[in-house]
């Protein structure tokens, strides 16, 4: 058993030690998502639309995440719609980003790897850097939708005759939280991912302009901003969502008034 399997092997029983029947669906999911990125990358290479792919695969991820995630379907529903909107949203401006900045291919420091091989592979690197973009924020996407929503309707379940003011107010304060946390775990994530190509800058001694215009670099950091802004984009959205059903439901007569 190599490292790979006994890790997943370790995962395997702690989610189902530590959530049970959730967990369980939690790890199926996982493993339904990473077949999917699996056959993602077998239709790139098959010369399909890159775009087209993409799309298809990220809403079947955010499908698969958050419906085996929670059982309440206000929740999951509400969910995925901010996650669709938000993702789609994300697109576009990875799109604008990678026309602007150009950051595909392969860079300098991929030379030695890359010396003796042909670079001829009829692939366009610029969709690749697109679709990598956005399969990296999905998960904060669904994350950040899930908890607010979550966390929205238990509160309006606890006082069903809150104001709508009140609870917008309770959105901020929620939202606020999630933020701090999930903008804290990209960064991170994405420093982690990068110290040892930081520090293989400083020690080659670049300067601050290549070391900012890094075709590997610029791409982690583009990432990491846009799924700060998609974290940003759910929390708002999925607020709005809440509060707009909550209204409705009051005014239909289902919540008590």
């Amino acid at each position: 058993m190599n490292a790979i399997m006994m890790l997943m092997l370790i995962l395997f029983v702690l989610m189902l030690l530590v959530g049970g029947k959730q967990g369980l669906r939690g790890f199926i999911g996982l493993m339904i998502n990473f077949l999917a990125i699996f056959v993602l990358m077998i239709l790139m290479n098959w010369q399909f639309n890159a775009y087209v792919v993409t799309i298809i695969v990220s809403i079947i991820i955010l499908a698969v995440a958050i419906y085996l995630g929670a059982d309440d379907p206000s929740v999951t529903n509400q969910a995925f719609l901010t996650s669709v909107i938000v993702i789609g949203i994300l697109f576009v401006m990875a799109i604008i980003l990678q026309w602007v900045g150009q950051f595909q291919g392969f860079a300098t420091e991929n030379s030695e790897e890359l010396e003796g091989l042909s670079t001829n592979v009829g692939i366009d690197f610029g969709r690749i850097a697109i679709t990598t973009m956005i399969i990296s924020t999905l998960g904060a996407v669904a994350e950040a939708a899930m908890a607010i929503i979550a966390d929205l309707n238990e509160v309006i379940e606890r006082t069903p005759n809150i104001s709508v003011k009140n609870l917008y107010g309770h959105a901020r304060i929620i939202g606020g939280q999630i933020l701090g946390t999930a903008i804290n775990t990209l960064f991170f994530g994405v420093l982690g991912a990068s110290l040892p190509l930081i520090i293989w800058f400083v020690r080659l001694n670049y300067a601050v302009a290549m070391f900012f215009n890094s075709k590997v670099l610029v791409v982690e950091l583009v990432t990491m901003l846009l799924g700060m802004l998609g974290i940003l984009l759910s929390i708002w959205l999925a607020s709005w969502l809440v509060v707009r059903d909550f209204v409705k439901q009051k005014k239909q007569g289902i919540l008590k008034q």
